[in-house]
């Protein structure tokens, strides 16, 4: 279940969601920090295998909401955790009353995990924010929704067109096309959330949906976000 991408950080391939329609693969990504706490970033669907393999790395101590589109199935990771401290991204505490957030997700890393994990919150869209962060040593950007790269053959004959045209087909995947137009007024501050990734000179890309990008991750940053 568990997909080693370097020392020290995973990722977990969850069951696809129907997101208007469209089918949506799903990844959660697993740090395991210097103290073999592990830091879990848009938790998937839990079960009793992935609990143990969890438990064979280190002790779940960080629940991490990247935006506000991905909160589903934290309520049973905080049932599962309850000494985890659960992180809210922008907007996502106001969505969910129902759950007791710990800390908010802020511009640079918590003194938490700041020494492992870069962060800074990608900015400029007037519908959401996301919040990207960098596994140091490893050299891994660790994005959500902000560039989808969808296999070909995930979609039937009708869906296919569709994500071709929003632009999150595998390989030339990128931010969708309606999130993308809500960056129409703030392309400046998306520009200089781009060049904070830029800086980072990721070597991979982990994202929530559709296909990694191992090895060559800066050069494909470049082309996803020619639109910045």
């Amino acid at each position: 279940m568990l997909n080693k991408i370097s020392h020290n950080i995973w990722t977990v391939e969850g069951e696809a969601v129907s997101f208007y329609g469209m089918p949506y693969t799903t990844r959660m990504t697993v740090i395991r920090l210097k103290n073999n706490a592990l830091w879990l970033h848009s938790p998937l669907a839990i079960s009793e295998e992935l609990i143990q393999e969890l438990k064979n790395l280190g002790e779940v101590k960080f629940l991490i909401s990247p935006n506000k589109l991905h909160h589903l199935f934290l309520p049973d990771w905080i049932k599962q955790y309850p000494n985890a401290l659960t992180f809210s991204s922008p907007g996502l505490k106001e969505k969910r009353t129902d759950i007791q957030f710990n800390k908010a997700l802020q511009m640079t890393a918590d003194p938490l995990w700041e020494e492992e994990i870069d962060q800074t919150i990608f900015k400029g869209s007037s519908a959401m924010q996301e919040v990207i962060f960098l596994h140091k040593s490893s050299k891994t950007l660790i994005l959500t929704d902000l560039i989808e790269n969808f296999k070909p053959d995930t979609f039937n004959w009708w869906q296919k067109p569709i994500a071709k045209f929003s632009g999150i087909v595998s390989p030339h995947g990128k931010t969708p096309l309606d999130w993308r137009m809500s960056f129409i007024f703030g392309k400046k501050a998306a520009k200089k959330s781009f060049e904070t990734m830029l800086q980072w000179q990721p070597e991979h890309i982990i994202i929530s949906h559709g296909k990694c990008i191992i090895g060559n991750g800066t050069e494909f940053l470049k082309s996803s976000f020619s639109w910045v």
